[in-house]
């Protein structure tokens, strides 16, 4: 692609840089498109990061910041505006600048696993879900799952502190929904969430007893190594409907550009423009 003095920028800042894959994602897709656009990567450690990211906003074609390990956490008290989902995961992803010069932080991973779902039928309005993990994006999956009207969450961590502090978030800012905390027994949910990295060594225990999932139970996954995880194999076999990992990071896209005022598009055509390979 050609970056000309009209192209407006995207930092994607972290560190390291090498593991990043959104410029690969993304730049195709711009130059497709024809948008005139473009994600670069930006190495920075945390001492310097605070002073960097406003330095960064003071560019004058600058779009956004796509923010990852290890400032997700920081970034949260850098922003003027956060969105619930900010707020419950105690993370940021995304940073724009209003008109008026306030630095807005928003965080999509639940939204992408969200979106995702709902395009492959799933109703989440009214749905009990258990969630497997309240870690980072464990919180960013039960803050969406909170916004999108699931009647009931119930939340499990073997760190028992992280799921309750969870748990109060949940009902902080959605007083309506039913948070439970404590086990990971999936019987009587319509949506079982695998939010560890649990299934990234070929030794992982898987994250629960799937023989007490119910056929008619959808399941999804966060891990990507591969697509079909030990946990979403024996969850198929059950007659299970699911989503694989990969789905929740192609999903979210779409909500990015949109959040950065970009055209849109959909996950099967960054999928098919990516130039990166999941396995």
């Amino acid at each position: 692609m050609i970056i000309r003095g009209t192209t407006r920028l995207i930092a994607h800042i972290g560190h390291p840089t090498h593991a990043f894959k959104a410029p690969m994602i993304y730049n195709p897709y711009f130059e497709h498109a024809g948008i005139d656009a473009v994600v670069v990567p930006m190495g920075c450690e945390s001492a310097p990061y605070s002073e960097f990211l406003r330095a960064v906003f003071r560019l004058t074609n600058i779009l956004g910041a796509l923010i990852t390990m290890p400032h997700k956490v920081t970034t949260l008290e850098l922003l003027d505006e956060a969105t619930p989902a900010v707020r419950i995961a105690g993370a940021c992803n995304a940073v724009r600048k209003s008109r008026d010069g306030r630095l807005q932080g928003d965080l999509f991973d639940g939204e992408g696993f969200v979106r995702g779902i709902r395009r492959k039928g799933f109703k989440v309005d009214g749905a009990r879900a258990l969630v497997v993990g309240a870690g980072g994006v464990g919180a960013a999956i039960a803050a969406s799952l909170a916004a999108a009207g699931a009647e009931s969450l119930t939340l499990f961590d073997v760190r028992a502190a992280a799921a309750t502090l969870l748990a109060q978030r949940l009902r902080h800012h959605y007083p309506q929904l039913r948070a439970a905390i404590g086990t990971n027994d999936p019987a009587g949910h319509d949506l079982v969430v695998n939010a560890t990295p649990l299934g990234m060594k070929e030794d992982d225990a898987l994250p629960l007893d799937v023989t007490r999932v119910a056929p008619e139970t959808f399941v999804g996954e966060v891990v990507m190594k591969e697509e079909m995880t030990p946990f979403l194999k024996q969850a198929a076999a059950r007659g299970c409907s699911f989503q694989v990992g990969t789905d929740m990071l192609f999903e979210q896209i779409p909500a990015y550009l949109e959040f950065f005022g970009l055209p849109s598009t959909t996950p099967d055509k960054l999928r098919a423009l990516a130039q990166i390979s999941y396995s």
